[in-house]
């Protein structure tokens, strides 16, 4: 199987990110004694700086981790709830939504990114806050390359910048146009800001974890929280049309903590446990459909880790029952039980006999206890259904952008490996540059997490003053004998646990190292509503790459797959680490996809 670079490999420690600068301070830190939380931590803030059409420090983090010495995987949620004023009433009766936007100040969750890696660096880490913000702060000051996308993102809403948001066009755009790519961009004000927040902390005294707890005061409680009520009280332009002010205020802000949770894990073969965030978010999808083709092995060949038309099949419709499920039972407000009763292999084994001959045109989620479906009217009635292109198609996981700013699959994603055996995957997002107007006191903006929920009563994902929106975020752990083994994900909104099946698949079945399973074709189906404004879908529709080859292309059309093809090189921006607990030995990878991802370690 052809790789695009070697397998990393050592027993010092590794970092694997979607951006070589996140990957460098991360490995900067493990280089400096610090431990995988340390670097974890630094890496997720220098990629809030460096692909800030990605992620940002107004938005979310869900981070899986296991500690040497206590390996039991553990997920800190880092994704701040919707607002106390996000009622059904006010955003479909006073505002006549029908759905909630997808870019603007309406759509803004509580800020949870900043809280947990500061939760993580306190409870796990060993280095200071100034010690793991400074190679961040270092590129918000003095500036970082600009990749090609960001100035592609930059253009493709530069008139809503102009018109709408001048505060955005005052700090991403050059006299009214976006940055070239591989020009400097700086973000002083950002810069500012966490220097003020350091400041806050030092002034407050204590040891190290007093100090970071008084940063996450003066985040949460203090200036931070200040400004951003004070902005989101002017009504801005969305993709609605119209002018919305914000619902976060003070004490929402206040009242948020990130919070640890005991992750849902699955036992697979071959002594594997999977480990994902619970049913409130997208995670267990993954776990689903490995559970369906669990009983499907002697349909899964991947020779070379290269899959046949058939193993490609099997998965896909194996992801639509999966998706399917997620439409009717997943969020936040979801029912207690029902996510053991999805993962059983009781339910798995009803699932599996969906699984035809040919492709299925239907939604058609499951009765996981008996329990009677119920789907959101929207998809229901088939409003998304046979929607618009995506205009810039799916890409390498990137934004899909619309000329009023809301965005689809916009997230990066970080693994880390240290020799001591500390593991963590993290899949930060949120607050991207063009999801709303950029606070000017602060040098950045909000996330839009809240356009996820349903404007209907009685929803597992339903709006709920302070629930959860259902998140795409879907970081993975794999333990083998209780130990923890493999670390992995992508960005990609609704693709992400499509994407890691793909590489599940040449990882496990194929026999690949990690790097060639990354770089091994991948796919994914839009036969499902997505998870982000105008929430459309495609029923039948296949994004392959090309590389999977003309025969098995034509085989999946002949079978009622609608392909597509994507390109050579278009899906997926996966990384992965892992460690071998015999011999210590750590290993790495990252994709290549796009000329951004890499890893680092020794």
């Amino acid at each position: 199987m052809f790789t695009t670079r070697p397998e990393l490999a050592g027993t010092h420690g590794m970092v694997a990110t979607t951006h070589w600068l996140a990957s460098a301070a991360g490995m900067a830190v493990l280089e400096d004694g610090g431990n995988a939380f340390d670097a974890a931590t630094a890496a997720g803030f220098v990629l809030q700086v460096v692909e800030p059409h990605l992620n940002g420090p107004g938005g979310e983090v869900p981070i899986l981790f296991a500690a040497a010495g206590d390996p039991r995987p553990r997920a800190l949620s880092g994704q701040g709830p919707v607002p106390a004023a996000a009622t059904i009433p006010r955003l479909r009766d006073e505002s006549g939504l029908d759905l909630v936007p997808g870019s603007g100040l309406l759509p803004a969750t509580v800020p949870g990114a900043w809280d947990a890696w500061l939760t993580l660096l306190r409870d796990h880490g060993t280095k200071t806050l100034r010690e793991v913000l400074t190679h961040a702060i270092g590129y918000a000051r003095t500036g970082f390359p600009v990749v090609e996308r960001i100035s592609t993102t930059l253009d493709t809403v530069r008139g809503m910048f102009t018109e709408h948001w001048p505060t955005s066009a005052a700090l991403w755009l050059t006299e009214g146009a976006a940055p070239r790519p591989g020009t400097l961009l700086r973000n002083p004000t950002l810069a500012d800001t966490w220097e003020r927040l350091l400041a806050e902390a030092d002034a407050a005294g204590g040891d190290r974890q007093a100090r970071i707890d008084a940063a996450r005061r003066a985040w949460s409680q203090g200036f931070v929280a200040e400004a951003v009520e004070r902005f989101v009280r002017t009504p801005v332009r969305d993709n609605s049309g119209r002018d919305h002010a914000g619902l976060i205020t003070g004490q929402d802000m206040a009242g948020f903590r990130a919070s640890y949770e005991d992750p849902v894990t699955v036992d697979l073969p071959e002594d594997r446990t999977l480990a994902k965030f619970g049913v409130w978010s997208q995670g267990p999808v993954l776990a689903q459909q490995l559970r369906l083709l669990e009983g499907m092995s002697d349909r899964i060949s991947c020779v070379d880790g290269l899959p046949d038309a058939d193993t490609v099949h099997v998965a896909v419709e194996a992801a639509k029952l999966a998706f399917a499920d997620r439409e009717a039972w997943y969020g936040d407000s979801a029912e207690s039980g029902v996510a053991e009763d999805l993962l059983s292999r009781a339910y798995a084994d009803s699932r599996r006999e969906l699984i035809g001959e040919d492709a299925s045109l239907r939604l058609r989620p499951g009765s996981p206890g008996g329990r009677g479906v119920r789907l959101p009217a929207f998809v229901d009635e088939g409003r998304g259904a046979g929607g618009p292109e995506d205009p810039s198609g799916v890409g390498l996981g990137e934004p899909t952008v619309s000329p009023t700013g809301e965005s689809r699959g916009d997230t990066v994603h970080l693994d880390v490996v240290d020799r001591w055996g500390n593991m963590v995957s993290a899949t930060p997002s949120g607050g991207w540059l063009q999801s709303s107007p950029a606070i000017p006191e602060l040098g950045f903006c909000l996330g839009t997490r809240a356009q996820m929920c349903w404007l209907e009563e009685g929803l597992p994902n339903s709006l709920v003053p302070g629930r959860r929106p259902r998140s795409t975020l879907s970081p993975s752990l794999v333990l083998r004998e209780g130990t923890p083994v493999l670390a992995f994900g992508t960005p990609g909104g609704d693709q992400q646990d499509q994407w890691q099946l793909c590489f599940w698949l040449a990882h496990v079945h194929g026999g690949l190292d990690l790097q060639a399973a990354i770089d091994a074709p991948a796919w994914h189906s839009r036969a499902f509503p997505l998870s982000f404004y105008p929430r459309t879908w495609q029923p039948g529709r296949l994004m392959v790459e090309s590389r999977l080859g003309a025969r098995r292309i034509a085989e999946l059309e002949r079978r009622g797959h609608d392909v597509v093809d994507a390109g050579p090189w278009s899906l997926g921006r996966l990384s992965a680490v892992s460690r071998d607990p015999d011999t210590g030995l750590l290993h790495a990878a990252a994709n290549a996809r796009g000329a951004q991802g890499y890893a680092a370690g020794r």
